[in-house]
């Protein structure tokens, strides 16, 4: 039993920095990477920004990717935690996360596609520079979308997962709550993204700092928890 405590805590604590990170790269690649290099509404502008921080840009894809990858440890790893509490709910959960991680990786081909049409415009045998500038800022507002239709799946996963920290006797209720407000937020973003972009211009960002406090919260506490969540749940995770 010592050495399985000490086992789970391990899980938990590489667990709570994983989902620290997914957390630092998403932030890097929306304000640091996009945030920085994309200039609203003027195609131009943002080619011309691509084309002077092309390893910037690279970078971004790179680590929106190596995000998209540490999602499947997670994935697994709230699986296994929450498994005990509702075994089908916890699938459906997992099954969400997983969907929404193989169409934000896809969605990253978006941005490749813009990087190559600002490579393409300075080319010699290049014909309508402002074609492929226009259509780069469509391959980048695409990957807006892309990301806005992801994150319905996820948000509906961290609903699932809201409930069943809700239900376990092993989880604070508190971060049952915290994750359910952040999927509803997610939700809520995303299809009003697609149906009404005025309104989601105007919920933006202040809709998503909900869901932001949500998961940094639950991924500081799994990366500090102690011995006493593997003390209440010792067997559930050996299933």
């Amino acid at each position: 039993m010592p050495v399985f405590r000490a086992s789970l805590l391990s899980s938990t604590r590489l667990a709570g920095f994983i989902y620290f990170a997914i957390i630092c790269l998403g932030v890097f690649g929306e304000v640091f990477v996009r945030g920085a290099l994309v200039v609203s509404g003027n195609p131009s502008s943002t080619a011309a920004s691509i084309l002077a921080s092309q390893s910037l840009w690279r970078t971004g894809i790179a680590t929106d990717l190596l995000m998209h990858v540490l999602d499947v440890p997670l994935i697994v790893f709230f699986y296994l935690l929450l498994k005990p509490v509702s075994a089908p709910l916890a699938l459906l959960a997992t099954a969400l996360n997983l969907v929404q991680t193989c169409v934000l990786a896809a969605n990253k081909l978006s941005l490749v596609a813009a990087l190559l049409m600002v490579q393409r415009s300075v080319s010699a045998t290049a014909s309508s520079p402002q074609d492929l500038h226009d259509l780069a800022y469509v391959a980048i507002n695409l990957h807006g979308y892309g990301f806005g239709v992801g994150l319905i799946f996820f948000g509906l996963s961290c609903l699932v997962r809201g409930y069943l920290m809700l239900h376990s006797n092993f989880v604070p209720r508190i971060f049952g709550i915290l994750l359910a407000i952040a999927g509803a937020c997610y939700v809520v973003n995303s299809f009003a993204l697609l149906l009404s972009p005025a309104l989601a211009a105007v919920l933006f960002p202040a809709i998503l700092l909900p869901a932001l406090v949500g998961e940094l919260a639950l991924s500081l506490w799994l990366l500090l928890t102690n011995y006493k969540l593997s003390d209440q749940v010792p067997l559930n995770l050996r299933q």
